[in-house]
């Protein structure tokens, strides 16, 4: 049979299938496989059917390997996909905030009806688990036969053709007392019903990554303090900056204001691209070019900590403070005659 590949892998990823053989369990493997391509299975499928897995594997020191996909094929086994959609387009591995919603579509086909048919062919468990990483884990090395189920379906109908059953999860899951700082996984698996050759078997699964909101501070400028001539150094602060984001600081002059652009503040930005959040400490010194692009930069100003993500800017701290870097000389010119 032809099976897709369904990563889609960057420089930095290489892309394996596994072939399980079922009762046997006799494994092959076809490596470097293309981000996106189809092939013969090495295999023939036998009658217990066969089990495929598509991992992935960031190539660093030591490498990790992703679980993708898991797909079981047999002779009357019901085919399903699972397919996970979040506010961040980044496709090698599903991922959201823990403050956004996500959403799953589950297709399922070749169910059957007849009274006579096995039972594994006339059902599906769709199954959801999550399992937290920490407070600061990054799924590295995480043990998923520890993951917690907290819903089970019984599908007994095909979805219609480019129609699949849709869930909507505004609210993460994963358990934690800070909503805000909750980081894990969530997994959704199409099961099989156990048959009279074969266990359960995944039919097929996809998981979505979970991470914090970040925070910031931004100190050595306080709130409502006069500077009158040198800018003094600032250290930013930001915790669980998003693996796709832009932070950085602007200044404004005037009051503080939410969605307001200002000029951004030299040595503050950075972009993150990566798979993990990051903390970042940055220190600031010698950055007046930032309040000469007002010709009147006396008054008061506004400096923002911001981060903007695949959901929008955040503002992370805030500080507002009076300049006045005006020179004033008191005179007099008197004559004598």
């Amino acid at each position: 049979m032809a099976f897709p590949v369904l990563a889609h892998a960057q420089a930095t990823f290489s892309n394996q299938i596994r072939q399980v053989q079922l009762p046997s369990g006799v494994d092959w493997r076809v490596n470097n496989v293309a981000a996106s391509a189809s092939a013969l299975s090495p295999l023939a499928i036998d009658p217990g059917g066969a089990r495929f897995e598509l991992w992935t594997t960031k190539n660093v020191n030591p490498p990790i390997d992703y679980l993708l996909a898991e797909q079981y094929v047999g002779t009357y086994v019901p085919q399903a996909t699972v397919a996970i959609f979040t506010g961040d387009s980044y496709n090698i591995i599903p991922r959201t905030r823990c403050n956004e919603p996500f959403t799953v579509r589950l297709s399922v086909a070749q169910l059957l009806s007849d009274a006579g048919a096995p039972d594994a062919s006339k059902a599906i468990d769709f199954e959801h688990y999550v399992q937290s990483y920490g407070a600061t884990g990054t799924g590295v090395n995480l043990n998923r036969a520890q993951a917690t189920q907290i819903e089970s379906l019984a599908i007994e109908h095909n979805s219609p053709e480019g129609n699949p059953f849709t869930f909507v999860y505004p609210i993460i899951q994963i358990a934690g007392s800070n909503r805000a700082k909750v980081r894990g996984e969530e997994r959704f698996t199409a099961m099989s019903l156990e048959d009279y050759q074969v266990m359960p078997q995944v039919l097929a699964s996809q998981f979505v990554q979970i991470w914090p909101v970040a925070d910031g501070a931004i100190s050595g400028i306080t709130n409502g303090q006069l500077i009158r001539f040198a800018l003094p150094n600032v250290t930013l602060t930001a915790n669980d900056v998003y693996p796709d984001s832009h932070t950085y600081a602007q200044v404004y002059k005037g009051a503080p204001t939410l969605g307001r652009t200002g000029f951004i503040v030299p040595g503050s930005s950075r972009l993150i691209k990566d798979t993990i959040p990051h903390n970042l400490t940055l220190s600031l010194s010698n950055y007046e070019s930032a309040f000469n692009e007002v010709e009147d930069s006396d008054g008061q100003w506004t400096m923002e900590l911001l981060t903007s993500t695949p959901f929008g800017v955040d503002r992370l701290a805030y500080v507002t403070f009076n300049l006045n870097r005006t020179i004033q000389m008191n005179a007099s010119v008197t004559t004598q005659e």
